[in-house]
């Protein structure tokens, strides 16, 4: 009798161990990648993308990279980044090149073979000091913009490198109120709906601001909440402190959801905040909130399910990627560390996700390079 109350009792306590255990092992917005791998994204770098560059070409810091409609991936990179780091002594020449610096956008296909490379100063438009941002609209139309001292322009052209428009001006700057003058815009979408170009700016502006897609005629803009933008000083960023109603330097990026909502990276203040296109603020999140410095939220993208269940947020402060809930914005968990081999990162500055699901990164700094990571699961049937 004893025996069977002695059993009784040790089933008992094996049967609450193994339920407690698989319940801790179901997934939950504050598990880490590894904890729940059936549900959301999992993914491989391609140490083999691209493929090696033509005519001896040498890339320096990509600041963007894009994806077109046939899947082709695109860069921006600067050529003026590339220097003595990378050349050699020889008795001919105390700095010699054994590169030539590519040009500054660069298309790929999906294989990572080069397609086309053009760009520079030139033509009837103003060329930024120093490129950042690129994107590719629903019609293939190449935007870039420039974050150098007098930076202040953002270029439309076609897929060719036919110019097309111009918004701002390079060297004249209004504030973060101004209606026509743009200050060291970073980012760029393109609504194809209504054909508006939204600006992240920038660098120098605390504002996203909207203009007509052909004309580069004004629309409207809006600081952090949807608050008129305010350029007065302010303190730096302080985790205890109440989050500021105003955006940071720099509003890094900007991405429009298939529904309609406006994602905006106010990168120094570690934070994602969701607009409707009216400016209507919606909510806010925060990633790696204690992070000091140049700040968690460097660029943004979506997965490719149907919901974009997922957002992505290249991390060129912690050196990962983060990979959120897009309706909560809550971590799901990240991938990536700091480190020169395939896989890691030296100062992540964009990324882009293509219709497979896979994500593309490039690198700034001393990092100047674009990786390809392949999405090995896609999010499950619940999310879909």
């Amino acid at each position: 009798m004893k025996k069977k109350i002695y059993y009784s009792y040790l089933f008992t306590i094996l049967f609450f161990l193994v339920t407690f255990s698989i319940a801790c092992l179901r997934p939950s917005e504050t598990a880490t990648i590894g904890e729940y791998s059936d549900s959301i994204p999992m993914f491989e770098v391609d140490p083999f993308w691209p493929k090696p560059l033509p005519n001896n070409w040498l890339i320096g810091q990509v600041s963007g990279v894009a994806i077109d409609s046939k899947n082709h991936i695109w860069i921006i990179h600067r050529p003026q980044s590339l220097g003595e780091d990378e050349a050699v002594q020889n008795e001919k020449s105390a700095a010699a090149l054994p590169y030539v610096p590519a040009p500054p956008i660069i298309e790929f296909d999906v294989e990572g073979k080069v397609i086309q490379a053009w760009g520079g100063p030139g033509g009837d438009f103003e060329w930024p000091e120093r490129e950042h941002g690129i994107f590719i609209d629903y019609e293939d139309n190449v935007w870039i913009g420039g974050s150098g001292p007098d930076d202040h322009q953002v270029l439309k052209f076609n897929s060719v490198g036919t110019f097309l428009l111009q918004i701002g001006k390079a060297g004249k700057t209004g504030g973060s109120n101004d209606t026509n003058l743009l200050g060291q815009p970073a980012e760029i979408d393109v609504d194809e709906i209504t054909n508006e170009v939204y600006i992240a700016d920038g660098y120098l502006n605390h504002r996203i601001i909207i203009f007509d897609a052909i004309t580069g005629k004004y629309k409207r803009h809006w600081g952090a909440y949807g608050n008129t933008p305010d350029d007065s000083a302010k303190d730096l960023y302080d985790p205890e402190l109440r989050p500021t109603k105003q955006f940071g330097n720099p509003v890094h990026a900007v991405r429009i959801s298939k529904d309609g909502l406006v994602y905006v990276c106010d990168r120094i203040n570690n934070r994602i905040q969701v607009f409707r296109k009216s400016n209507e603020f919606v909510q806010e999140g925060f990633i790696a909130k204690s992070t000091i410095g140049n700040g968690s939220t460097w660029d943004i993208d979506f997965s490719n399910d149907p919901r974009q269940t997922f957002i992505y947020i290249a991390d060129g402060t912690n050196q990962c990627v983060w990979i959120l809930w897009r309706e909560s914005l809550k971590v799901a968990g990240n991938f990536g560390r700091i480190g020169r081999y395939a896989g890691q990162f030296i100062w992540l500055h964009s990324l882009a996700v293509d219709s497979k699901g896979n994500i593309y990164t490039s690198e700034v700094h001393t990092g100047k390079r674009v990786q390809k990571f392949i999405c090995r699961a896609t999010p499950s049937r619940e999310y879909q």
